[in-house]
């Protein structure tokens, strides 16, 4: 009985902790955050791979404003290095977009901050017990004054910290060669954009068809395995050059759309 009580106490301050993140927000089917069903271990957990990815504007708007609060992204974020406190978030965001467009995978290490470039690269140590882990950063938050940095579950159980909930963390910036501080796409290296991945064929033909019908750019329907899933991902492209890419962001989102998730 005892480890019985000890575990659902673990559980209880996990959720609190996760939960604590972010306000309530009526797009999230979760009302509260948690962990997911299937739990990974930390040597499942593969640094990210910093790359030059390109800067977009989707993200990157500075100044914002969230609950009051004004921040603004950095314009130099070179040699960036900070400690603080990491919080993680999970299961109750898995599936919905990020800052940028992309789509929230909890088992891949990434991160939310609050005022670095979308999309950037990371080292964040969990300075109690020296474990470490490369993260991408495509979102914001965490928007609590005494939090530095939101990791995903991936990350935390990387870092080890997990079940507690929080850890105090280094986040030092890796500098990627090639990366284009005008918030432009490098002409040729990105031609698609990924609109979304459904588990349904009808459900994405669907996006396909209204896609299809505010642009001249093909609109493909291609299937992916996920696990023991099948998903029907649906792109657009391919694009000639970063500018029309760009415009074709902005038709998406003119017209209610999400402004899509650049791929080579």
């Amino acid at each position: 009985m005892r480890r019985l009580s000890v575990t659902l106490a673990v559980l209880v301050l996990v959720v609190v902790a996760c939960a604590q993140q972010a306000p309530q927000d009526s797009r999230y089917a979760r009302q509260q955050d948690a962990a997911p069903l299937k739990p990974i271990s930390a040597d499942a957990v593969v640094d990210a791979i910093p790359r030059a990815d390109p800067l977009l504007l989707v993200g990157n708007i500075s100044p914002y404003t969230v609950l009051g609060v004004t921040y603004e992204v950095l314009d130099d974020h070179s040699n960036y290095s900070e400690e603080g406190i990491a919080s993680w978030y999970g299961a109750k965001f898995d599936g919905y977009e990020t800052s940028n467009g992309e789509i929230y995978d909890l088992y891949q290490p990434t991160a939310a901050h609050k005022t670095l470039p979308i999309p950037s690269y990371a080292r964040v140590t969990n300075l109690a017990n020296g474990k470490s882990v490369v993260v991408r950063v495509n979102d914001r938050g965490p928007f609590h004054e005494d939090r530095l940095i939101d990791l995903s579950y991936a990350a935390a159980v990387k870092l080890g910290y997990m079940e507690q909930g929080t850890a105090r963390v280094r986040v030092e910036v890796i500098d990627v060669a090639g990366v284009d501080d005008r918030r432009q796409v490098p002409l040729g290296s990105y031609r698609f954009l990924q609109l979304g991945a459904f588990g349904t064929l009808a459900s994405a033909q669907r996006l396909q068809s209204e896609v299809a019908s505010l642009v001249s750019a093909p609109v493909q329907v291609s299937e992916v395995q996920s696990g023991s899933n099948m998903l029907y991902r649906v792109r657009l492209g391919p694009l000639d050059d970063s500018r029309e890419m760009e415009q074709l962001r902005r038709t998406l989102q003119d017209n209610g759309f999400g402004p899509g998730q650049p791929l080579p």
